[in-house]
């Protein structure tokens, strides 16, 4: 038995990891570009910002298809991954970039490396908006 259990977790964790991270058609947003009325650009608003998260939380980024609000699924409810960030007084941010370390349940992060490398190529801005949103779930 405890062979076939050796044996099992490296294909449940394959299927994990390709459910995590499947590939979706890829829409391709333009970042948003808002102008003051002098003609300078301007930063988004939170509500901009949140509304862009979601875009990209439920989208490009696949964060929906692991995480959940207040509910662990496959991944860490994003109420735990915000309230851990903070009382470690770490940045979300930094890790979506892959700056720093996992600290909510570093043994699943092999099944998150995959959408590490998506979160990664997020620019600053879509990375605060996604932070917005989670912030705001």
């Amino acid at each position: 038995m405890r062979n076939y259990l050796i044996k099992a977790i490296p294909f449940f964790a394959a299927i994990l990891l390709v459910s995590c991270g499947k590939k979706e058609e890829k829409q391709q947003m333009p970042e948003p570009v808002y102008e003051s009325e002098r003609g300078g650009a301007t930063e988004m608003t939170n509500a901009e910002k949140i509304a862009l998260g979601k875009q990209i939380f439920e989208g490009k980024g696949t964060c929906a298809s692991c995480h959940m609000a207040d509910k662990k699924v496959i991944g860490p409810s994003i109420r735990e991954i915000i309230e851990i960030y903070d009382k470690h007084d770490v940045s979300l941010i930094s890790f979506l970039k892959g700056q720093e370390e996992a600290i909510v349940d570093p043994a699943q992060f092999i099944i998150m490396q995959a959408n590490l490398e998506i979160t990664k190529k997020l620019s600053d801005l879509e990375l605060e908006a996604l932070e917005a949103y989670m912030r705001s779930m």
